[in-house]
């Protein structure tokens, strides 16, 4: 399951997580978005334990939307010990992410 990241909790759950991340930067109007979104929730549930997903609603939090340069969405963001290590932009297959995923393991 995605956790809702926010402005205020983004640092502590995403920056000092001690497992893989995944961020997906989304907003209710955005139609690609709404076709990531249930992919970015299958991957949160497989992967329960073994990495943190989480969503950012871009209009909601624009400071870390902001702070890590998201200008389109879908903008998925993969976090290592705290630093970006890769970033899909758009939407995309659930293998691409998993790999993706996967490689940061």
């Amino acid at each position: 399951m995605a956790q809702e990241l926010t402005d205020a909790n983004f640092d502590e759950k995403v920056l000092q997580s001690d497992k893989p991340v995944i961020v997906d930067f989304w907003a209710e109007w955005c139609g690609p978005c709404r076709m990531v979104g249930p992919i970015v929730e299958e991957i949160g549930k497989e992967y329960e334990g073994k990495a943190m997903v989480g969503k950012v609603d871009v209009d909601n939090n624009p400071e870390v939307a902001a702070k890590f340069g998201i200008r389109n969405i879908p903008t998925i963001l993969f976090f290592k010990g705290g630093k970006v290590v890769d970033k899909q932009v758009g939407a995309v297959p659930k293998q691409v992410l998993v790999s993706k995923l996967e490689a940061q393991m």
